[in-house]
């Protein structure tokens, strides 16, 4: 579900960052990503980090349920809204802004609401 996303992002120019899992599976693809820490405080650079120190753009954090990484993933989500970077929780959403980013205009049709009504 992930692959195509992670594919079109690359093939955008985009630089990736992802914890250790995520980074595991997209250097299996020959995909090139920075392999980031996923545990704050327990290493550099962690999620944290790339966020604070402005490297990414947007971050796509969703979540795995877990008790630990839950109340990392807080931390990360607070930290993306606070440095007003676009985050995302869910595959699907983080899809559709990619997909709109990389096709740009070409895709709207602006009309106003009275002619969608009709």
């Amino acid at each position: 579900e992930s692959i195509p996303l992670i594919r079109a992002l690359v093939d955008s120019g985009c630089k990736l960052y992802a914890t250790e899992g995520t980074a595991t599976m997209i250097k299996g693809l020959g995909i090139p990503v920075t392999m980031i820490t996923k545990k704050l405080g327990q290493g550099n650079p962690n999620a944290l980090d790339v966020i604070n120190d402005g490297i990414v753009k947007a971050v796509i954090n969703t979540d795995s349920g877990d008790r630990g990484p839950l109340q990392d993933g807080f931390a990360i989500r607070r930290a993306a809204v606070e440095k007003r970077i676009p985050c995302f929780t869910s595959l699907d959403t983080a899809r559709a802004a990619a997909e709109s980013l990389i096709m740009g205009s070409a895709l709207y049709n602006v009309k106003p609401y009275i002619e969608y009504r009709d």
